[in-house]
């Protein structure tokens, strides 16, 4: 696999300055929407980069208001694979550094595995540089933890089939089997089809967050009963750029957990001696 080393880190004693990258690619995610939610990397390296091709329907434009003035902005929204590589390549074959800016994080239905694998065949170095998702953002603006002791401890991010179809052991009914703490993506059109199959083993009342374009200017969030999801998104007319969060967390009430509690010892705070 064509992957350089990673940019050298501005914490070191040497940081690479701004203006200075080597020539690749760098998959760079954007985050949700908010412009401050980008790491201090992904901030670098935009602000450094030759070209930068970004999916101009899911990126806010704020975001490339860090990019040089002279940088190459190319928006790929209206393009297939087969037009977006082999600009990258041909930029990069000029010693050019290419960021491809992504929404979200590019570990989750970002759709990079194929343009790694391209990158690879054609000798093209490259590197992915981590964002914020949607479902860690909907989670902070609802002041939400995912994971309750006594209550849930798994997070399962998912779809539903769609155009792109979903693993039959990973049907959504399936998995609302487990009762967690369940993120919904890319669903908002199939919402009825959704619904019905979390009612399969969520209860009616088990509180649904309908997160719409977390961290853009528009969001908007609902919080209502799962018996009423399909019914409420219809009437926001969502059916793109909506998050689904399902979790009996959002209903959790008065609980703690032992990690701070003066009963539970660890490493770092041994049991205390009675003083009596």
């Amino acid at each position: 696999m064509a992957i350089f080393g990673s940019v050298t880190n501005p914490y070191r004693d040497s940081p690479l300055p701004i203006g200075t990258l080597e020539s690749g690619v760098y998959i760079v995610g954007a985050g949700p929407g908010d412009p401050e939610l980008l790491t201090l990397k992904a901030h670098r390296i935009l602000a450094s980069a030759d070209v930068i091709l970004y999916a101009n329907s899911l990126v806010p434009t704020q975001v490339l208001s860090w990019t040089r003035a002279d940088a190459e902005r190319i928006g790929t929204a209206n393009r297939t694979l087969e037009e977006i590589l082999p600009l990258m390549i041909e930029r990069v074959q000029r010693g050019q550094s290419v960021v491809r800016l992504q929404s979200g994080d590019p570990s989750l239905y970002s759709a990079i595995h194929e343009q790694m694998q391209a990158l690879s065949t054609a000798e093209i170095p490259f590197e992915v540089i981590p964002g914020i998702s949607a479902y860690q953002a909907a989670a902070a603006r609802l002041n939400l933890e995912l994971t309750i002791p006594g209550l849930v401890q798994s997070i399962i991010l998912t779809r539903i089939s769609g155009r792109t179809q979903v693993p039959e052991s990973e049907d959504l009914a399936a998995l609302a089997a487990h009762k967690a703490s369940l993120c919904l993506y890319l669903s908002a059109r199939h919402v009825e089809g959704s619904q019905a199959k979390l009612l399969e083993h969520y209860p009616p009342d088990t509180p649904v967050a309908i997160c719409f374009r977390i961290g853009w200017p528009d969001e908007r969030i609902r919080v209502v009963p799962l018996a009423e999801m399909a019914t409420v998104t219809r009437q926001e007319d969502l059916i793109r750029t909506t998050l689904y969060v399902i979790s009996p967390a959002l209903a959790a009430g008065e609980r703690r957990s032992q990690l701070y509690n003066p009963s539970h010892d660890h490493l770092f705070r041994p049991r205390r001696e009675s003083c009596e």
